[in-house]
């Protein structure tokens, strides 16, 4: 074997050294610890192609320093780095980046301690179980079994750090998982923290950069788990109950007006993506034979995930003579006679604020009484006056001050009938010289006046359908709807009136 032992190999001209052919295995062996950063510019490495590569020798154990930027297919042929490295060699390879290790491969390294890859996981053998920071290119089991766990991402981050979190006993449905930003955005959004808590459920990660942030590349569905809450108004008025109608036996007897629907009002925080039912009661239908109480109306309500379910109860019908009118949101009016009918309850079931007003109690003398408003009770029937609805309550939730939720008037044999209270309550009806009793007003909750008969039955009026509207903030609107909504806008809001049953996704 020669040997030639030189202080300095130079090149002839230029700044090429070949050493060997193409084929050749070239051993270099003792040199220590390498230069600062390979690959830089200055420190061009270059291997013919078709070689097998530079064997390096035992002492070649510290690569801490390796820049990689620079082995790209211009420094290192087809982009390969020696294909053989020592048995201890590869350890402490920190911040390599092989997206810049264009044109060929990266084979045969030893792969102990290679820590801040883009997008390569390492998967820790150590279970978390209590709140930790965590790094990039990991992936961690959490146990959550004995507590929750909150889990703090990176202070800061590259473009295609990647994170796993997983579920290891499926017990994130009983102890949530929640991930601190640590202020870098997750899905775009600076809060709330997300919240993981299904069972069995695993988070892979990615940070997409400063405008978006952590970007879950899969969550189960992909949820977006940072929902930007906002602030929604409801006004939900159930069903008017329809009038009672008297009997023409004995005095000529008058029937108690319908009371109005429920009247209740709710400020709530919604998320987006939520869906949020809406059901819109019917008015209680009108009566015509003698002697016959009026129908109640129907419910109101709104509800949906993460919402606070609202009802409304129908309004209390009007009594027939004798008869105690009928509870519910407003109570319908009680009926006339020799020994007259109590008004029935208004606010039932009990909400605080009360959903609704009494309805007059009846008196003698063909005086029946008032249903109950939203605003007021129904006026009492006596033998000097006949009973009025209860007067409704306004609102401004649609930009406008509007009246709704009128109790009915009663009704009478002769004229004149009651006034239904403002806000759409329908007027009492007569026999003579005939008058049928007025529905309320549709889509007001408004109560049906009452009818008094004399020789012959007329209607009483029907119940005034219910109303459901929602305001939320313009900039929130998703316009996702069922039921085909009047869709307006005041101010900063959009609102939606729903005359009829439906929903609306936030």
């Amino acid at each position: 074997m020669s040997k030639l032992e030189v202080d300095k190999i130079t090149p002839q001209s230029g700044t090429t050294l070949t050493i060997g052919e193409a084929g050749d295995t070239t051993v270099v062996n003792g040199l220590g610890t390498l230069p600062a950063t390979i690959g830089s510019a200055a420190q061009v490495l270059s291997v013919n192609a078709g070689a097998t590569g530079l064997v390096y020798g035992t002492a070649v154990t510290d690569l801490s320093n390796l820049n990689a930027t620079n082995l790209t297919s211009g420094t290192v042929p087809d982009g390969r780095f020696p294909s053989v490295l020592p048995a201890a060699g590869g350890q402490n390879l920190t911040s390599l980046n092989p997206a810049a290790m264009t044109g060929g491969t990266f084979p045969a390294i030893n792969a102990q301690n290679l820590t801040n890859i883009p997008g390569e996981i390492s998967w820790q053998s150590t279970i978390v179980t209590t709140s930790s920071t965590i790094v990039a290119s990991r992936g961690y089991w959490i146990n959550t079994t004995s507590n929750a766990v909150t889990i703090t991402l990176p202070g800061s981050a590259s473009v295609g750090d990647r994170i796993i979190l997983t579920d290891y006993l499926r017990t994130w449905g009983s102890n949530a998982l929640t991930i601190n930003q640590n202020s870098l955005k997750f899905q775009g959004n600076t809060s709330p923290n997300p919240v993981y808590d299904t069972a069995g459920q695993s988070v892979d990660l990615v940070y997409s950069g400063a405008t978006q942030g952590w970007i879950p590349n899969s969550d189960d569905d992909v949820t977006l788990e940072t929902a930007q809450t906002y602030s929604a108004n409801f006004l939900v008025i159930a069903g008017g109950g329809s009038g009672g109608i008297g009997t023409s036996a004995g005095n000529s007897e008058g029937g108690g007006g319908g009371g109005a629907g429920g009247y209740r009002t709710s400020a709530q925080t919604i998320s987006p993506g939520n869906a949020i039912t809406i059901t819109v009661g019917d008015g209680g239908a009108s009566v015509s034979a003698s002697d016959t109480n009026g129908n109640k109306g129907s419910s109101s309500s709104i509800s949906g995930t993460g919402l606070t379910t609202i009802t409304s109860d129908g309004g209390g019908f009007g009594a027939s003579p004798v008869a105690n009118g009928g509870s519910g949101g407003s109570g319908g009016g009680g009926g006339t006679s020799a020994s007259p009918g109590a008004g029935g309850n208004g606010n039932t079931p009990s909400t605080s604020p009360s959903q609704g007003n009494n309805g007059g109690s009846g008196g003698t003398g063909a005086k029946a009484g008032g249903g109950g408003g939203a605003g007021a009770v129904g006026t009492a029937g006596s033998s000097s006056q006949l009973g009025n609805g209860g007067n409704g309550l306004a609102s401004s939730i649609t930009g406008s001050s509007v009246t709704r939720a009128g109790g009915g008037g009663a009704g009478i044999a002769n004229s004149p009938a009651a006034t239904g209270g403002s806000g759409g309550g329908g007027a009492g009806g007569h026999d003579s010289p005939g008058l049928n009793g007025t529905a309320g007003t549709a889509n007001t909750g408004s109560g049906g006046g009452g009818m008094g008969t004399g020789s012959s039955s007329r209607p009483t009026g029907a119940g005034g359908k219910g109303v459901v509207i929602i305001s939320v903030p313009t900039a929130n609107y998703s316009s996702t709807t069922t039921g085909s909504p009047t869709v307006t806008t005041s101010g900063g809001n959009t609102i939606m009136q729903f005359n009829g049953s439906g929903s609306y996704t936030s």
